[in-house]
């Protein structure tokens, strides 16, 4: 029953939640098997195969009592740190998991090869200044508190060592869940990581089908890493900046050997490609560092471009590149907006909106129906601020603006840590935000582009270009339900979004919710002076992930961390149209909700342990070929493959998940 496998050799066992790896056998398609389960001699042999979010579970943040944080003389606890609900963003998606999971037994164990110390504290210290990554690792650690984050980590380790285990069992597949067929290829290499994939149009699932899908390797290193899933063969688009001078984006330094790696510096790309994505002719469209960081003079004050004469920008760390499979040429397009992720508008212009990652204080979108027309970058771009009709005449007036500044990481993603609105309202004009977007994506019903903005308690912000962007570009925003009494429950820390075909928002957020926003149901005013952040809570659902809390955590949510998430608009994968799917990325699954029910299906990757998603995609190849026609695709995205159950070597892997009618169809 195990379909389309190409002709190889095979080794084949049992896995299962409560049992141990059966016996392997090796055999080739067309053979039976007979195979015989293997119940786990203890539950705690049992709990080694569980996903990662069930063993950091098992770490206990500090309690609600412990906060505010009084600092290094104090509690351990950074000050700025006002809540424990705060401690749990930074603990999850917005920096020790933006990553990595945590909780798989690379990290519950600390590696021997780290060295010998008096502390666990100690061990942990050193740890965190692993590789390439440990500046940032450090820099996430203060965001916490270092003394007591330490002292959590450690704990947790040691109570882990001494032979803690997770004491709640995952669920066997239920349901759907026992229909899913998985299948993986490798295609990139140890010392690489995948941050996406793509492998269609979003706006026309049926482009590029039975095609190749195509990668961003981020920092790692200068190639589209390219699988032909029809061919299971693998390749490579080299890249190139356009200045050969670009600095690295990954330090060529590091604080500490990697005990994997030791010295060795594994990461050196240039154009530190984060997003990808296919248009209507079957190009791919990157976010690609061109250039150093200095923006030409006709993005600059004293600049006639339309938009630089009212949002002059002075650095962009990245732009935009666009690669023909035709002609097997690679475009380099300049652009003064920073850029992270990417998306179609459905318009007559295919207008490619962009986020920046959170800094830079501009949305910024490129016409590519005049880029084609005359491959004149400055010509064909855009970029405005984000502008709240604050004095509520329902047009763009001039405007009060604040310090414009947002705490970045290397990457240009914000830090969370600087407000939105951090000026005071002047009734007759309207307000800048001192924010832009993280995720980005467009609504097929009014064309309005949605964008999501980090931070505590964060927000989803509405962007309406108007008839002549950026002059009457006007923004509005929804933070998540925070302190507020009319919400049924509380939530914090967007990150990624997407949007269904009805104009519902979804986002994956920090407390453990897959979070949708309906504007439809908002019952107050969504401009004026009140419309600041918290006017429509009634607008918010927020669903838990399933998976259990943080020790001590007693508010609603998951341990499980999710980094983005996708909505199957188009039924992709069989369990029907506007199926909003989040990525599982600390429990080795992507999670696709019933919006009617609440209720989850589990896609769970059971091998190798540490599946770490971040973004997805669903294509259909072929419209009459039923289940095997369809699927879903995502890729091993963690910054350590090594991390993994099979340890060094492992490499990152494209997953394409279908689901079939019943579980013996083949």
């Amino acid at each position: 029953v195990i379909p389309d496998l190409p002709k190889a050799g095979y080794t084949v066992w049992v896995r299962g939640y409560g049992l141990v790896d059966s016996a392997k056998v090796k055999t080739v398609p067309g053979k039976n098997l007979n195979l015989t389960a293997v119940i786990a001699p203890s539950p705690k042999a049992a709990a080694e195969y569980y996903p990662s979010n069930y063993w950091y579970a098992l770490a206990q943040p500090p309690a609600k009592s412990e906060f505010p944080g009084t600092g290094p003389q104090g509690n351990g606890i950074n000050p700025a740190m006002k809540s424990q609900a705060q401690w749990l963003r930074i603990m999850k998606t917005d920096s020790c998991e933006s990553c990595h999971p945590l909780g798989g037994r690379g990290t519950r164990t600390l590696p021997a090869n780290l060295g010998k110390f008096e502390t666990s504290m100690d061990a942990w210290e050193r740890r965190i200044q692993s590789g390439q990554a440990g500046t940032a690792m450090l820099g996430g650690i203060g965001q916490l508190g270092k003394p007591r984050a330490l002292k959590m980590f450690a704990d947790w380790t040691d109570r882990i060592a001494a032979g803690e285990y997770p004491k709640e069992a995952p669920p066997r597949p239920q349901g759907l869940e026992r229909n899913v067929v998985i299948t993986q290829w490798d295609w990139a290499g140890p010392t690489v990581y995948l941050h996406d994939e793509i492998s269609t149009d979003k706006r026309n699932p049926t482009v590029n089908g039975n095609g190749p899908l195509y990668g961003s390797l981020e920092l790692s290193a200068d190639f589209l890493p390219v699988l032909d899933p029809v061919h299971n063969t693998a390749s490579q688009v080299k890249l190139h900046p356009r200045d050969p001078n670009t600095p690295s984006a990954a330090p060529p330094t590091m604080p500490r050997p990697s005990p994997y790696w030791g010295d060795e510096v594994i990461w050196n790309s240039q154009n530190n490609v984060h997003n990808p994505m296919f248009d209507e002719k079957g190009r791919v469209w990157i976010t690609a560092t061109i250039r150093g960081p200095d923006n030409p003079a006709w993005c600059q004050e004293g600049s006639s471009h339309p938009s630089a004469k009212l949002t002059p920008v002075k650095t962009s760390g990245r732009q935009l590149a666009m690669y023909d499979p035709k002609t097997k040429e690679l475009s380099l397009i300049d652009t003064c907006f920073g850029t992270h992720h990417l998306v179609f508008a459905e318009d007559a212009n295919n207008t490619l909106w962009t986020s920046s990652g959170g800094g830079g204080g501009v949305v910024g979108w490129l016409n590519t129906k005049m880029w084609e027309q005359t491959h004149d970058a400055a010509k064909s771009q855009g970029w405005t601020a984000l502008v709240l009709d604050t004095n509520g005449n329902g047009k763009r007036d001039a405007y009060v603006e604040g310090e414009q500044r947002v705490a970045t990481a290397p990457s240009g993603e914000s830090l969370g840590t600087n407000a939105a609105l951090n000026a005071a309202l002047d009734p007759t004009k309207d307000t800048r935000l001192n924010a832009a977007f993280y995720g980005v994506t467009v609504s097929p019903v009014d064309g309005s582009v949605w964008g999501t903005v980090l931070g505590f308690p964060g927000a989803v912000v509405r962007l309406v270009p108007g008839s002549h962007p950026p002059e009457t570009a006007l923004a509005e925003i929804y933070e998540l339900p925070w302190n507020n009494p009319k919400a049924a429950v509380q939530g914090f820390g967007p990150r990624g979004l997407d949007i269904d075909r009805n104009g519902v928002v979804w986002t994956v957020i920090a407390s453990g919710h897959l979070a949708s926003f309906d504007r439809r149901k908002c019952k107050g005013p969504l401009n004026g002076p009140k419309a600041t952040g918290q006017q429509c809570p009634e607008g918010w659902t927020l669903t838990p992930v399933p998976g259990p809390q943080f020790k001590g955590v007693t508010d609603s949510g998951s341990a499980d961390s999710n980094y983005y998430d996708w909505v199957d608009q188009f039924d992709t994968f069989g369990l029907g149209k506007n199926t909003p799917i989040a990525a599982g990325s600390d429990s080795d699954a992507l999670l696709a909700l019933n919006p009617a029910t609440g209720k989850f299906t589990v896609l769970r990757v059971p091998y190798p342990t540490g599946f770490f998603a971040k973004g997805m995609d669903g294509r259909i190849d072929d419209p009459k070929a039923g289940w095997k026609g369809k699927g879903l695709w995502s890729t091993w995205a963690t910054r350590a493959p090594f991390h993994s159950e099979t340890g060094k070597g492992t490499s990152s892997k494209v997953v394409k998940f279908q689901l079939r009618p019943d579980p013996l169809a083949n």
